[in-house]
């Protein structure tokens, strides 16, 4: 049997970490690793995916059979907001070199990375796959959106021009080991487990911002990276799907919030600014199309999960990105 050689573009980073994480780890057949299998999680020291002549040279070099596609430019609200164009451009440029080289190289699979933000600003809920370019996105981080939209755009131009098997999944709030902590530009739950983490440490209040009503999905990065390599070895549609747990599975910002006061173990004052803006109240996906597919797929109790990652964070915080 010959070799497959798997590269995971954005290697280093919460969702990349989480399928090396598994394959490493687990021992089931279907989300394991598998003999024969080659698993490369590139960083930017490899090289810089927004230039051609980098890209084709770690195409060249690994020759990669399949391709996991995670790497981008992100940032929180702020940075997208005054960065509208670079969000844009530079994610073009490494979503166009990486789905070049793949069909150049012959890769036999692509599954691309997409975000729930690229859906319409004003659609009905819960969103599913067939809303995508339904209306503009959300004018707070449009370049972006739109960036990360023409990955689909792309998938099936190439797929009709050359027959080309690229696809993309997009997930929902996705949360875990190797986060982003920034208490200025991370995600809620990251950017909570560290102020929370500060307040334990320093005897201070915990103070989150908001009334704590907002609705969110989140899913585990371990259980995502379960569905990604699920979807690299057997979905065959070149239309996306969306990876997350279901609606019933929502939980509010109080609960994070609470999930995380117990996990951080803080008995100190905690309370909600509601003098802070709360955002969107909801965006429910639909996870529908998933469990057609994956009607048994358990995913991990969201307490345990804020656990684990908690604990991560705490036994690494010298090192996490902060």
């Amino acid at each position: 049997m010959s070799e497959s050689v798997i590269l995971v573009t954005g290697g280093s980073g919460l969702v990349g970490k989480a399928i090396e994480w598994v394959i490493e780890n687990d021992k089931s057949e279907r989300f394991g690793k598998r003999p024969g299998e080659k698993w490369i999680f590139l960083t930017s020291k490899d090289g810089d995916l927004r230039k051609p002549d980098e890209t084709k040279a770690i195409f060249e070099k690994y020759k990669p059979t399949h391709v996991i596609h995670l790497a981008a430019l992100v940032g929180g609200l702020f940075k997208n907001m005054k960065y509208k164009l670079d969000f844009l451009r530079e994610n073009l440029l490494i979503n166009d070199n990486v789905l070049e080289f793949s069909k150049q190289y012959g890769v036999k699979k692509v599954v691309s990375c997409l975000s729930t933000c690229i859906f319409p600003d004003k659609t009905t809920y819960p969103i599913d796959e067939t809303m995508v370019h339904n209306g503009p996105p959300h004018e707070s981080n449009f370049g972006y959106a739109h960036g990360k939209r023409l990955i689909d755009v792309q998938n099936h131009a190439y797929h009709e021009q050359f027959g080309c098997n690229f696809t993309s999944v997009i997930p929902t709030n996705v949360f875990g080991p190797h986060d982003n902590y920034s208490l200025e530009d991370s995600h809620v739950l990251p950017g909570l487990t560290h102020k929370c983490y500060l307040a334990k440490k320093n005897g201070t209040p915990f103070i989150v911002g908001g009334t704590g009503k907002p609705l969110r999905q989140f899913i585990y990065s371990r259980d995502l990276a379960k569905l990604f390599i699920w979807t690299l070895r057997e979905y065959t549609e070149i239309d996306p799907i969306i990876l997350s747990v279901g609606e019933k599975d929502e939980v509010s910002i109080k609960d994070v919030a609470d999930a995380i006061v117990k996990a951080v173990g803080f008995d100190g004052d905690y309370s909600f600014d509601t003098s802070r803006a709360d955002g969107q109240y909801k965006k429910t996906a639909s996870n529908e199309k998933l469990m057609k597919y994956l009607p048994d797929f358990e995913f991990t109790p969201f307490d345990q999960a804020v656990q684990e990652s908690v604990q991560w964070f705490v036994e690494n915080f010298d090192t996490v990105r902060k």
